[in-house]
């Protein structure tokens, strides 16, 4: 059973922390960067504000029970949507785009999807450009694990809308007792590599303007740039290599990061057995795309094919979707690897999009002991991962995500093309929407403009769908979630 009541009382915790985030960039822009545009901010801030406050208040006697997992689920969903929608308010104010897209640039920050509807980013106001990035480094962790973090009143059902939200099969993994104790230890820790990710790129050479704005959309996984060029605007093989760093980073289970913290031990990452097959995939895939693009030529120099080989390729397996060459001009079936790593993703329990790693180790695994029982019908196998068994649910479980990532992705794909995108332009939007990556190619290689209204719309429900990754979302349209 759903109460609506008590949904609409939590979804006034976010759009309370949204207004309070554009108030703050209003005030920025009125009294830091003078760029004329803090009324863009302040004006929707201040009507959100005033509009949740009354909400909250008119519904304070309605209690906060437990919190089940089909309100988890809606909670979910709706805070991407309204989040989203209310975020877009500044941009079409002053961009002076449509509704429409100002929404998917909203929701694709947010998603820390990296794809845009902009051009002329080096021109515009850096207010509204610190806050497209910082939207971006809002949503990496996810907006309802925020609001878990900084309201303990939702320690009664906490877990469910932690999990809801959390990505990844396996999601019992909690670093404290507390919900809320855990939701901080991930906050911490991503504070921590975003600062360390700042001062880097400061060293290495960006202004300080650059250096927070980059490093908001590095550790996020979400790619948004201050410039149109993205990371080839820097020119510095420096920047790019400090970025490969955070982009893994990033992409580590952030549960594991605070556990080599705890246990002032480096080695936990090799041990973690995702975040080794990870680091190998990253390795074998890169190493492959240099030596191809020196043989073609398509690079100038040994070295620069390794850089941009590994940059790219762990700009696409961590869903960040940074550029720093016209990586559009390789030869065709570089795309084709991009995609695909793409789709493999980053691990659980990071910022991370795609499959997840865990997913593809554990199909592969599943895959290599059907070959072990056509062989020996009668044996008795057992697959592990990490050294703990793995649960025929967690399997199944796994296995059906798998097969419905295809099934969608080519729903989307058809669906896209119906709207008159060619073949190669909608898998790869969706790809980068499913994956919550950003690039595409084709028509959409500069950005996502060529899109109709349609196809812009369905992207951005293809954003929220691959951030809470799909069942959280392709639930709500089923009537067993509504039954009582």
């Amino acid at each position: 059973m759903i109460r609506p009541l008590l949904i609409i009382r939590l979804l006034t915790m976010p759009c309370i922390w949204m207004s309070v985030v554009q108030f703050v960039f209003g005030e920025l822009s009125f009294m830091f960067f003078k760029d004329n545009i803090g009324r863009a901010f302040v004006e929707p801030a201040l009507i959100t504000f005033v509009i949740s406050l009354v909400l909250l208040i008119g519904f304070k006697n309605i209690p906060l029970p437990s919190v089940n997992i089909r309100e988890a689920m809606l909670f979910a969903s709706l805070t991407w949507l309204a989040v989203g929608v209310l975020g877009a308010i500044p941009i079409i104010a002053i961009t002076h785009i449509s509704f429409t897209d100002g929404v998917f640039e909203s929701i694709s920050a947010l998603t820390t999807t990296g794809a845009t509807v902009l051009s002329g980013l080096d021109d515009m106001p850096p207010t509204f450009l610190m806050y497209r990035q910082f939207l971006q480094w809002m949503g990496g962790l996810g907006v309802v694990i925020f609001v878990v973090a900084i309201l303990p009143m939702l320690n009664i059902g906490g877990m469910r809308l932690l999990k809801a939200e959390t990505p990844g099969p396996i999601k019992d993994d909690k670093l404290s007792p507390r919900v809320s104790s855990t939701t901080h230890y991930l906050w911490m820790v991503y504070l921590a590599i975003t600062v360390l990710c700042a001062l880097s790129y400061y060293l290495a050479g960006m202004s300080a303007f650059d250096a927070i704005g980059h490093s908001f959309t590095t550790v996020s996984t979400g790619g948004f740039s201050t410039h149109d060029a993205s990371m080839g605007y820097f020119n510095s093989s420096l920047i790019l290599w400090i970025c490969n760093l955070f982009m893994v980073l990033g992409a580590v289970n952030f549960a594991l990061h605070y556990r080599v913290y705890v246990a002032r031990s480096i080695k936990l990452y090799w041990q973690d057995e995702e975040t080794h097959g990870f680091l190998w995939i990253i390795g074998v895939v890169a190493l492959l795309l240099a030596l191809f693009l020196f043989q073609t030529g398509s690079e100038d120099g040994f070295w620069v094919s390794v850089t941009q080989a590994f940059f790219h390729v762990i700009s696409f397996i961590t869903s960040t979707g940074y550029a720093a060459t016209d990586f559009g001009a390789w030869p065709a079936v570089t795309s084709i690897v991009l995609i695909f790593v793409g789709y493999i993703g980053g691990c659980a329990g990071s910022t991370a999009g795609g499959n997840k790693v865990i997913r593809n180790i554990i199909s592969l695994k599943s895959i290599s002991l059907e070959l072990k029982r056509l062989v020996h019908p009668n044996g008795v196998f057992a697959m592990k991962f990490q050294g703990r068994t793995i649960s025929t649910d967690v399997r199944h479980s796994v296995m059906g995500f798998m097969c419905l990532a295809a099934i969608v992705t080519v729903v989307f794909t058809l669906l896209l093309m119906a709207t008159g995108m060619s073949f190669m332009a909608s898998l790869s939007a969706t790809a980068a929407c499913l994956n919550v990556l950003g690039p595409g190619f084709a028509e959409l290689g500069s950005n996502f403009a060529p899109l109709s209204d349609t196809g812009t719309w369905l992207m951005s429900f293809a954003m929220i769908l691959g951030r809470l990754e799909y069942f959280t979302v392709l639930v709500l349209f089923f009537p067993v979630l509504w039954r009582h």
